[in-house]
């Protein structure tokens, strides 16, 4: 690649002209800003000092000092230094990269130890909300980047499927449910149960007003409310093996399943493994009676079980309740050690919402305290909220955009868009219906992708389906496009895999998606590096706009020159598989035909 016979060749010269000693890849170079002559730049002022002369001067003798062929002039601008590639080079790099079907992408090395990335990590007592949709979307999308980027990857997903949230759907169910299933409802399983969560949350909040009404604090009415003594009761028998409860449960946690899977499907999202908290929460204890035996953890007067966190910056963190029922940090303790154990991992990623920076901060602590050297490999990545115009969603009142409907809802918006932009023309109706779900799904990744994940966004359906702008339905069209122009010019009997080398200059246009090309595989490399899929998606996007900027006025198969219009068809071939699998990092699904 030019940049690293660029950074070596800058090397040498500090070192023959200043004997200043820098290695190659610490050299750093960027990208020549577009309103200046160049295509890379040097910023000589950290230089200056030890030169002893003037920035002006250090950039003109090092331009001089730099002779390789790939480099056709420099220029200088104050204390820039910018280079300018052959129009050579740039045509090689197209002619060899042109039909590279992974152009930009290391392969994975299944020998390597896996990077365990965990995302979705539903509650069993609710269905998949917009709220999912980011975490799956973003857990997805990073496992497919450090795929791209070499790693070997395990996607994994805890199901928390026990705890006192699960028994209040189904004490709701027991109470007012009269029966009601799946088959008798007409509902997907995970609506259903999630019904009865709203519907305990309602009668809790009538019997807490009763109880203030007759003069009890609001915080103590919350906990002699007969509904949440009920439910802490039927914890408490779930914990000890009860037949009659565990019965329901393994029940109503099917109609569930089926649910998600119904979701995951249509999202195309998927795992390698799925963990249980009702399984991996026995090992949590294990290690919490291992913490007491080592006295690094103590038990309070009331039976409950904590780590104190104070010379560390934090606080007492409970792990077990003074009945002895686990908490959240119980079962990820012993998620954390099984996973390890299962994989021997390189790192545990967790992709959980910014509300969990100070779980994930004592989950780290606590697995050092206990002694395992692989704590540090606990990475959590902290994402911000989905947030509706009207605020945040909560799933107890019932007021979270549910991922079900908003698909539905954006599959329909696909079909209205694409009838009155006439992109149905001439698909069966199967592929016209194939056509709107992809058109949906891609509008609804990439805009919630493009947003740096440490970021809250606003969601906002109806921009994210427009076909021009920075959206997914722009890039799928871009890339439908061109992969018309490529067909058109393969009937024509043009050979995308000849070599050729025109010698007409190439405009600055085309030079400008070249060089965007050119930036994919370092793109990529420091998405990864950042846990980034907004950093691919502005990419795609950059790549697609450059793209019709040049399409609008440069001819393609109507150019003259045979060598040239060959060149421009290999380039716009590059450009699709460029999109195609920038895109697909990002789950989005490009269409051959609009």
């Amino acid at each position: 690649m030019i940049l690293t016979k660029l950074q070596s060749a800058i090397s040498a010269a500090l070192k023959s002209l200043y004997n200043i000693d820098i290695a190659p890849e610490k050299v750093d170079i960027q990208s020549t800003k577009k309103e200046f002559e160049g295509d890379f730049t040097l910023v000589v002022f950290p230089f200056v000092k030890q030169a002893r002369k003037s920035p002006e001067a250090v950039a003109n003798e090092i331009g001089a000092a730099v002779n390789i062929p790939e480099i056709a002039a420099y220029n200088v601008i104050k204390g820039f230094l910018n280079f300018s590639v052959a129009d050579s080079y740039w045509i090689d790099f197209v002619a060899y990269n042109a039909n590279a079907a992974t152009f930009g992408f290391v392969a994975p090395n299944p020998e390597a130890a896996p990077v365990v990335i965990e995302y979705s990590s539903p509650n069993t007592n609710k269905p998949l909300h917009l709220g999912h949709i980011r975490n799956n979307l973003l857990g997805w999308s990073v496992s497919r980047l450090l795929e791209a980027a070499g790693a070997n990857v395990r996607r994994v997903n805890l199901v928390n499927d026990r705890g006192i949230h699960i028994c209040k759907s189904m004490l709701a169910w027991l109470r007012y449910g009269n029966g009601e299933t799946p088959e008798s409802s007409g509902m997907k399983g995970d609506h259903l149960v999630g019904k009865y969560y709203v519907e305990f949350d309602k009668h809790f909040k009538e019997e807490v007003k009763q109880l203030v009404d007759q003069g009890v604090d609001e915080e103590e009415a919350k906990k002699q409310a007969p509904l949440m003594v009920e439910a802490q009761s039927m914890l408490k028998r779930w914990e000890e093996g009860d037949k009659e409860v565990r019965d329901l449960w393994q029940k109503m946690n099917s109609w569930v399943y089926a649910g998600f899977d119904e979701t995951y499907a249509r999202l195309g999202v998927g795992f390698d493994k799925i963990y249980y908290e009702s399984n991996t929460y026995l090992l949590g204890k294990e290690l919490v009676q291992k913490g007491l035996d080592l006295g690094i953890l103590f038990r309070k007067e009331d039976g409950s079980v904590w780590c104190d966190l104070t010379a560390d910056g934090l606080d007492q963190k409970l792990l077990l309740r003074r009945d002895g029922t686990s908490v959240y940090m119980t079962q990820d303790l012993g998620t954390a050690l099984l996973r390890h154990n299962d994989f021997g991992t390189e790192q545990l990623i967790y992709v959980v919402g910014n509300e969990q920076d100070y779980h994930f901060k004592v989950l780290k602590l606590i697995l050092g305290k206990l002694g395992f050297d692989w704590a540090d490999k606990v990475y959590h990545l902290s994402y911000g909220m989905v947030e509706l115009p009207n605020g945040k969603m909560k799933s107890r009142e019932g007021t979270v955009v549910d991922a079900d409907d908003l698909i539905t809802e954006m599959e329909a918006t696909a079909e209205q868009m694409s009838l009155e932009h006439g992109k149905n023309d001439d698909l069966s109706p199967e592929q016209q219906k194939h056509l709107h779900h992809i058109l949906a799904l891609g509008a609804l990744k990439y805009f919630i992708l493009k947003v740096d994940p440490t970021k809250n966004m606003l969601f906002n359906p109806a921009e994210s389906i427009d076909f021009n702008g920075n959206t997914g339905p722009f890039i799928q069209y871009t890339h439908a496009r061109i992969r018309s122009i490529v067909r058109k010019g393969q009937e024509a009997g043009l050979d995308l895999s000849a070599v050729c080398h025109p010698s007409a200059p190439l405009s600055d246009k085309e030079k400008n998606i070249v060089k965007t090309l050119y930036d994919l595989p370092a793109t990529i490399a420091q998405a990864a590096q950042k846990y980034s899929p907004s950093m691919v998606a502005n990419y795609a996007y950059e790549l697609a706009k450059n793209f019709n900027s040049f399409y609008q006025d440069t001819p393609i198969m109507r150019e003259p020159d045979a060598e040239l219009r060959l060149f421009r068809l290999q380039l716009c071939n590059m450009v699709a598989t460029a999109l195609r699998n920038t895109m697909d990092v990002l789950g989005i699904e490009v269409p051959e035909r609009m």
